[in-house]
C-alpha cells in the first residue's frame, strides 16, 4: 500500500472537482490522506475514498512559513507520495519540507525544484474542464465522463434533520451566495419571489443556506416572504458549519443556487437542481449531473435580443445593469423546478 498525501484546492467547487482523481487513485492501492483548509475539509469527509483529513491551520494569503514548517515536521515520515492539486508555490512547500519522496503536481509559480514529477501547466485558454485538469495528475486518461460523487451516511443525515423537524425529500434549499462576486448572484428579490412560489404552491419548507458573508442577502430573502409563511422559511446562513450544510443538501427535494461551490456540491450528491448563471459560463463550469438544469440567458433562444456582453467573467457588471441575472425571472426557475 502507498500512503498518499493530497494537497487540496482552497475553494469548495474545486475541491469537489478533485473527487474523480482520488477515486482513481484509491483502487491502485493508495491510502489517501487529504490536507485541506478548514473551510473545504468537510467536502473531503464526504468522499468515500478518503481515509483521513488533516485540517491545515492556514489563512487566506501569505506564505506563513513558520506554520507550514511546523506542519511539515508533523507529517515527516508518514507518506510515500504527495499529489499537489493547487498551482501555488506555497502549496508545494509542505510535501517538500516533509521529505515526501514523490511529489506530483503542475509546474507553476517557480516550483520546479519542489516537484519530482512535473506536469506542464495548460494555459487558461487551453485548460480542460476541471475534473480532467485534476484527474491528469493521476497519470491516467479518460476523465471526460467522470462525475464527482459525495456521500453522507444515512444516520448522519438523520441526526442533522431531526433538530429541524425535517424529512428527506420534503424541503427545498436555496443557496443565494457566490464567493466570486455580485455578477454571479441572482437577486434577493428574485430568490424571495421563488421562495413564495414554493411555499404557496407546495407547502414545503425552504432552507436558506450560506456562510456568514451571505447573512444579509438571506435575511433580505426571508423578509420578502409573507409573515404567515415565515415559519416555513428557515434562514440558516452563518448558523451551521459546512458539514451540516452538506447533509442538508444531500437530503433536499430540490436545490437552487448560483454558479458556486454549493452548486457543485448539489450535483455531486445528485440532488435535482437549478443553477442560475450570470457573468460566468456553464460551458466552462457546469453542474456535473444529469439532474441539473441551467439557466443562462446567453444561450437561451427565448431571450431576445441576445446578450452580447455575456459571459464577461467579471466580479461586478462592467455595464452596471447585470441583465444576465436581472432578466432571469423567478417564474423561469420555477418552471424548471
Amino acid at each position: 500500500m502507498t500512503s498518499t498525501l493530497v494537497i487540496a484546492p482552497q475553494w469548495i467547487g474545486d475541491a469537489v472537482m478533485t473527487e474523480p482523481l482520488l477515486r482513481r487513485l484509491h483502487p491502485r492501492g493508495e491510502r489517501i490522506t487529504v490536507g485541506a483548509l478548514p473551510w473545504v475539509a468537510p467536502v473531503y469527509r464526504a468522499m468515500a475514498c478518503v481515509e483521513r483529513v488533516i485540517e491545515f491551520p492556514f489563512a487566506h494569503g501569505g506564505l506563513q512559513w513558520a506554520a507550514r514548517r511546523d506542519m511539515a515536521r508533523q507529517l515527516r515520515g508518514q507518506f510515500d507520495r504527495a499529489v499537489i492539486c493547487p498551482n501555488s508555490f506555497k502549496s508545494a512547500l509542505i510535501p517538500w519540507w516533509a521529505g515526501i519522496p514523490e511529489r506530483v503536481g503542475y509546474l507553476g509559480e517557480a516550483r520546479y525544484g519542489l516537484l519530482t514529477r512535473r506536469w506542464p501547466n495548460p494555459s487558461k485558454t487551453q485548460r480542460p474542464p476541471m475534473v480532467a485538469f485534476y484527474g491528469a495528475l493521476s497519470g491516467e486518461e479518460g476523465f471526460a465522463l467522470e462525475r464527482p460523487q459525495l456521500f453522507v451516511a444515512e444516520a448522519a443525515v438523520d441526526a442533522v434533520l431531526a433538530p429541524f423537524a425535517l424529512y428527506r425529500g420534503t424541503y427545498y434549499v436555496l443557496v443565494p451566495g457566490a464567493e466570486f462576486g455580485p455578477a454571479k448572484r441572482w437577486s434577493a428579490v428574485h430568490f424571495a419571489s421563488l421562495a413564495c412560489q414554493i411555499l404557496g404552491e407546495h407547502g414545503a419548507q425552504v432552507l436558506l443556506l450560506g456562510s456568514a458573508k451571505d447573512a444579509s442577502i438571506c435575511a433580505e430573502i426571508a423578509r420578502g416572504v409573507p409573515a404567515q409563511q415565515r415559519d416555513r422559511c428557515v434562514d440558516l446562513s452563518g448558523r451551521i458549519d459546512l458539514s451540516l450544510a452538506l447533509a442538508l443538501i444531500s437530503a433536499a427535494h430540490r436545490v437552487v443556487s448560483n454558479d458556486s461551490g454549493m452548486m457543485h456540491v448539489a450535483a455531486a450528491f445528485r440532488v435535482p437542481q437549478v443553477a442560475v448563471f450570470g457573468s460566468s459560463s456553464p460551458l466552462h463550469t457546469p453542474p456535473l449531473s444529469d439532474l441539473a438544469q441551467v439557466v443562462w440567458l446567453k444561450d437561451d433562444p427565448l431571450y431576445q435580443p441576445p446578450l452580447d456582453c455575456s459571459p464577461c467573467f467579471a466580479r461586478d457588471c462592467p455595464l452596471g445593469h447585470t441583465r444576465c441575472l436581472r432578466d432571469v425571472t423567478p417564474q423561469r426557475v420555477w418552471d424548471l423546478l
